[in-house]
């Protein structure tokens, strides 16, 4: 299972970005898909996450300015990040939890990360 994300950069307060996360070798229509970060210096925290069915939930520090979505036909999740803040800087990383065949166990998968700095 391949989780390449993608989107990170720098941007100053006030702006926003979008990430993808492309999953590959997953059963990715039976799988659910969160978005964790983790700050310098800090614990990795969950953002959000979007089960199989499009449901979707927030940490209260997203709630309100990020929307998280999924495009099964592409196999990609992604994190719309709006109103961004200095204190959303961190390395953004996707997670997969689902069967990598139809039916099967399901297991979590994590990507390799994608650095989001806010700053002016």
């Amino acid at each position: 299972v391949q989780l390449q994300a993608s989107g990170g950069g720098l941007v100053q307060p006030g702006g926003s970005l979008r990430l993808s996360c492309a999953a590959s070798g997953i059963i990715f229509s039976s799988s659910a898909m969160d978005w964790y970060r983790q700050a310098p210096g800090k614990q990795r925290e969950w953002v959000a996450g979007i089960d199989s069915g499009g449901n979707t939930n927030y940490a209260d520090s997203a709630k309100g300015r990020f929307t998280i979505s999924r495009d099964n036909a592409k196999s990609t999740v992604y994190l719309q990040m709006n109103s961004l803040r200095p204190e959303d800087t961190a390395v953004y990383y996707c997670n997969a939890n689902g069967p990598i065949r139809t039916l099967g166990p399901r297991s979590m998968y994590w990507g390799q990360g994608t650095l989001v700095t806010v700053s002016s």
